[in-house]
């Protein structure tokens, strides 16, 4: 099934350098790919459309493992990097930097990310410990983070006078414009979660029964739970500041996994981050075809995309987290 799911992703990918402001044939594409001379039809496929591409399908499969790691490690299906505080942990402090501090390389807004994604997610936790972590109240807990930070962004953006424009289209999720440079920037972050994630199937798969059963089973919670929210933090360190907050792919994809039975959690990860990638690369394809020559912002389309997609599975199934 997974390879099934990356089958259709290169389909996709190689779709979306066919279309564009200047549609491609399948024939100059061939040409492009293979004989690169520096012409124009090589500049579309190798400078603007590929890296882009590369870009949504990774950027979405980070999303993915991230959204799956903090469902499996919260009990929460509504745990995601947007509704646990962590989307936007990581974009209020990268708003503030790009205001205030521009002498600050855009090097650094991974780290910056990083850190305020887990301050986020450190709150949303502290916010739920009174009521045990239940998943009603850590969600409440991480939509109440997510309003507080939501709302300094927007302050941010009333201070930033010509700069808002920009930062809104940011805020609002996409692929435009990426280069090779901000896909090598993006790639190692997710990289490394998804190594992460393949690497603690054990764990994950002892974490979904219950707590009490992997403590009892000789998993050290201690050390595996701060570990496995560090996974859930990386890829959206690295996503954000190269796409914006693009928004439900980390809450429906692992449903979406799920649905479809995977064997192990090891397989669960990696058909969820082949699903996230082929639902961004999916609608980065779209966002930039359908309001020709404007783009929309990726964003929107995963919403759109992602809704009626997570309003199906609430009305076809329980949201449980057991099993792989």
């Amino acid at each position: 099934m997974t390879m099934g799911v990356v089958i259709a992703a290169v389909f996709v990918i190689a779709g979306g350098l066919l279309v564009g402001a200047r549609p491609l044939a399948p024939q100059a594409l061939v040409s492009a790919l293979l004989w690169p001379d520096g012409k124009i039809d090589s500049i579309l496929v190798w400078t603007l459309r590929l890296p882009r591409s590369l870009a949504a399908f990774i950027g979405g499969a980070g999303l993915g493992v991230s959204g799956y790691l903090l469902q499996t490690l919260t009990r929460n299906p509504l745990a995601g990097p947007g509704l646990t505080g962590v989307m936007s942990g990581a974009v209020a402090p990268i708003v503030f930097c790009f205001v205030f501090l521009p002498w600050l390389s855009s090097v650094f807004y991974p780290l910056v990310g990083m850190a305020g994604g887990l301050g986020a997610a450190l709150a949303t936790f502290w916010i739920a410990r009174g009521a045990r972590g239940r998943p009603l109240h850590l969600a409440l807990g991480g939509i109440g983070v997510s309003l507080f930070l939501g709302a300094i962004t927007t302050y941010l953006l009333i201070l930033s006078g010509q700069l808002a424009p920009s930062l809104l289209f940011w805020l609002a999720g996409g692929f435009q414009g990426r280069t090779w440079t901000q896909l090598a920037s993006m790639a190692p972050w997710v990289i490394l979660a998804t190594a992460g994630a393949l690497a603690s199937h054990r764990a994950l798969g002892l974490l979904a029964l219950s707590e009490e059963a992997a403590a009892g089973m000789g998993l050290q919670l201690a050390v595996w739970k701060p570990f496995l929210l560090l996974l859930a933090i990386l890829p959206v360190a690295g996503i954000v500041p190269v796409a914006g907050p693009v928004a439900f792919v980390g809450l429906a994809t692992p449903h979406i996994a799920r649905l479809l039975n995977p064997h192990s959690p090891g397989w669960t990860v990696a058909l969820t981050a082949s699903l996230g990638g082929l639902m961004v690369a999916a609608a980065d394809i779209v966002a930039r075809s359908i309001a020709l020559p404007r783009e929309l912002p990726v964003g929107i389309i995963t919403a759109l995309i992602g809704g009626p997609v997570f309003i199906y599975l609430a009305q076809r199934r329980s949201f449980a987290l057991g099993g792989p």
